[in-house]
């Protein structure tokens, strides 16, 4: 597969996701990448916690990808939707969506997101979780929603960045972490990565 070049020139970046939420964030970060999607089986283990869940699998990806690219900096996330320790992941189909949002609808629900920075000894996992309550939706604004198409590959069935936003009466922490990738976060694993990310010099300490 020839990876997606993203800015200007490959780097020595490689995003393994092909998400274009993601490929958004870590441009905003003003660093050169390139894209490579990781191809992994991102099934949920029996009895296994949200927070498990999405440190596995982003490791998961970032080793792949790396496999690929020994000497480059890997970054791999995985995001999940928690409601009462339940994993939402994509919905399957429009009905499933209409389900996770009735479920989702007048309560509150975690985000959790894993990201993964690999290189050479380095491998470095943070997972980042953010309360995001819904107002009471009503089966009109769910059905309206769900035939937009947005909800349909994305976790929870909802995009905080699209539509879905007029939902969301609170959130309490990271807002790039419910779109997919938490900046703050990702900063700081770039920087021990030896990435010169968001305008601050190389550091490797």
């Amino acid at each position: 597969m020839t990876p997606e070049r993203w800015r200007f020139r490959v780097a020595e970046l490689v995003l393994a996701s092909g998400s274009p939420r993601r490929k958004s964030l870590l441009s905003d970060l003003d660093v050169d990448f390139i894209v490579v999607p990781a191809d992994v089986d991102e099934s949920s283990l029996v009895g296994e916690d949200a927070k498990t869940y999405v440190a596995r699998v982003a490791t998961l990806k970032a080793h792949t990808v790396r496999e690929s690219y020994p000497n480059a900096v890997v970054l791999a996330a995985d995001t999940t939707v928690d409601r009462d320790g339940e994993i939402l992941a994509k919905p399957v189909d429009a009905a499933d969506a209409a389900s996770m949002l009735r479920s989702l609808s007048g309560r509150e629900h975690f985000t959790h997101t894993a990201v993964c920075v690999t290189h050479g000894d380095l491998v470095d996992t943070v997972v980042v979780s953010t309360a995001v309550t819904f107002r009471s939706l009503g089966n009109e604004e769910i059905d309206w929603y769900v035939r937009t198409g947005e909800p349909l590959d994305k976790a929870g069935a909802y995009g905080i960045q699209g539509r879905a936003a007029a939902f969301v009466s609170s959130i309490s922490g990271s807002v790039s972490n419910v779109v997919g990738l938490p900046l703050a976060e990702t900063i700081g694993l770039l920087r021990k990565a030896g990435v010169n990310a968001a305008g601050t010099a190389r550091s490797t300490d």
